[in-house]
């Protein structure tokens, strides 16, 4: 697998943006490297880096159209990132308070991962997965 830097950008949106940069630094061991406060205590936006991955963030604008999972109708999205140890990631997310939506187990398709729901409903799953890897060892 080439270890080429992270060419997709997932941004997510926050009705308390500040409260998720710390959140996702406690719980998941993301390290803020950007953030471009907005009026009223908002983040006009952020970006947060684990490994070689970014995600950016977001207070939400529900008038643009960008909403927290907090004012949506369900999850309608999630994201998968891989960590080099899921038993430790997984200690430390539910030390944080995350809610674990599926319990760490191994799959049959060869990763060993759990998913959590964050603080304000954001779906994610950490394990060992790695999209390719699989098909390109076969």
């Amino acid at each position: 697998m080439s270890q080429e830097a992270a060419t997709i950008y997932p941004a997510l949106y926050y009705s308390d943006a500040p409260a998720a940069l710390a959140w996702l630094a406690r719980a998941f061991g993301f390290e803020q490297r950007l953030a471009v406060p907005g009026d009223a205590g908002t983040i006009r936006h952020a970006e947060m880096t684990l490994g070689p991955g970014v995600i950016m963030l977001g207070t939400a604008d529900p008038a643009r159209g960008m909403c927290s999972p907090r004012d949506l109708a369900g999850t309608h999205q999630s994201i998968c990132i891989y960590v080099e140890d899921p038993d430790a990631h997984y200690a430390r997310a539910r030390a944080a308070g995350a809610e674990i939506v599926a319990e760490l187990t191994d799959k049959d398709y060869g990763s060993r991962d759990y998913t959590v729901r964050d603080l304000e409903g954001h779906l994610w799953t950490f394990g060992t997965y790695r999209p390719g890897a699989h098909w390109q060892a076969a």
